[in-house]
């Protein structure tokens, strides 16, 4: 156990024993992604008070669990991971039909989101039995926090795209789609295919990628490039193609067709009041309704 958690147990043990924990329920935990001291004061408790805990690699949880002081046998330990999730998955069901308190974990961030337990939750739902979301470390939220997205206007929110396609036509036509898309989109990448993903978003030009490198850890390394300048990036130093990554592709600009919103503004004009036909035509164009006041007036003193 590192000393440095003696603490944090004593904390969570007094913030957290209070509250239900019911048997036969799977509890959901989120776990650090890289910082230990991400876990929270809850997570803590639960994983101690789990009569199982299923995880997606018995020495990785284990290790973890050493990491904060909690004592586990194997025969505590289940593996669940991608390859056998459902059929682990009724094991786990049967465990909690003993009235046992399973905990899941992944190796890192919030199971279910690319990672295993989406399939572990659907069968447990789907018997009526509880399933309990402990929130945590994620790194979709993380590097959506320090990408400042609300400042490119678009559509508002973001799509999570997680990983895309291995093959290179394939994911050219992610990429295609993607273009398209006025919200941010969230990707996630792994050291071996950064490269290959920059490639595929070269012809995107502009449009900003924020890269969130090895989030959390000591080497953590948070910058913004365009897509088609990600490539000399990544090369500028070979440290950069190495650990995991989070990217967020930024919105695609709003490009206004002004041409359009003067031939309406025009129209409207010839029947209507300068004050209604601005109205009017900012509602049916979305253009900011000052500056087609503006051009109201310019249109009036042509004529």
């Amino acid at each position: 156990m590192s000393a440095s958690f003696t603490s944090a147990l004593a904390a969570a043990t007094e913030a957290a024993a209070g509250q239900h924990y019911p048997q036969g329920a799977l509890y959901v935990v989120a776990t650090p992604i890289g910082n230990l001291a991400d876990i929270s004061l809850r997570a803590l408790h639960v994983l101690g008070l789990a009569d199982t805990i299923a995880c997606e690699d018995t020495r990785h949880t284990q290790s973890l669990l050493r990491a904060y002081g909690i004592d586990k046998s194997s025969h505590q330990l289940l593996a669940l991971h991608q390859h056998n999730e459902s059929e682990a998955a009724q094991a786990v069901v049967g465990r909690m039909h003993q009235g046992q308190r399973v905990a899941y974990v992944s190796d890192a961030g919030t199971p279910g989101v690319s990672d295993p337990g989406a399939r572990l939750v659907a069968a447990v739902r789907a018997l009526g039995l509880r399933a309990i979301p402990l929130p945590g470390a994620s790194s979709v939220t993380s590097v959506l926090s320090v990408a400042g997205i609300g400042e490119d206007g678009g559509a508002g929110g973001f799509v999570f795209a997680g990983f895309l396609p291995n093959k290179s036509s394939e994911r050219a036509l992610a990429v295609e789609a993607l273009a398209q898309q006025e919200r941010a989109v969230v990707l996630l990448e792994a050291p071996h295919r950064i490269e290959a993903l920059a490639l595929a978003l070269a012809p995107l030009g502009t449009r900003p990628v924020t890269v969130g490198r090895e989030l959390t850890k000591q080497f953590e390394e948070v910058a913004t490039v365009s897509a088609e300048g990600l490539v000399a990036w990544l090369a500028e130093d070979a440290n950069r193609l190495r650990g995991e990554f989070a990217l967020v592709l930024h919105p695609a600009p709003v490009v206004a067709d002004t041409g359009a919103d003067q031939r309406i503004l025009q129209l409207l004009l010839a029947e209507l009041p300068l004050k209604t036909a601005v109205k009017l035509a900012a509602e049916i164009t979305g253009a900011p309704r000052n500056d087609l006041y503006q051009r109201a007036l310019a249109l009036k003193v042509e004529a």
